[in-house]
């Protein structure tokens, strides 16, 4: 239901920040009133901006989903902004090389 769509993260791991021996290369956060199947709010990482933010709104243009878990990850860029799989796999891969994975698209 989010792809295609705007959506707004909640920030709160922002590009440079250190989290649980993770340094964060993306904007990352969480979709605010949702709830994801592991229980935490919907996540996602917003690509294209190369400065530390505290909310961000973007084109949901794929999902990270994760095999062996419940907890999917949305990928929003900037309107107008269009990434490969593997540019997307590239910014991503400092996190979601931990976890087997596949690029939803619509």
């Amino acid at each position: 239901k989010y792809l295609g769509k705007t959506v707004t993260l909640t920030i709160d791991q922002p590009l440079g920040t250190t989290y649980r021996d993770t340094l964060y290369k993306e904007n990352y956060g969480y979709v605010p009133n949702t709830l994801a199947p592991d229980g935490s709010g919907l996540d996602g990482y917003y690509l294209g901006e190369k400065a530390p933010l505290t909310e961000a709104t973007g084109n949901c243009i794929a999902i990270i989903h994760r095999l062996e878990d419940d907890d999917d990850k949305l990928i929003l860029v900037p309107e107008g902004t269009t990434l490969t799989n593997e540019q997307i796999e590239a910014a991503v891969d400092y996190r979601e090389k931990l976890f087997k994975h596949t690029i939803v698209r619509q």
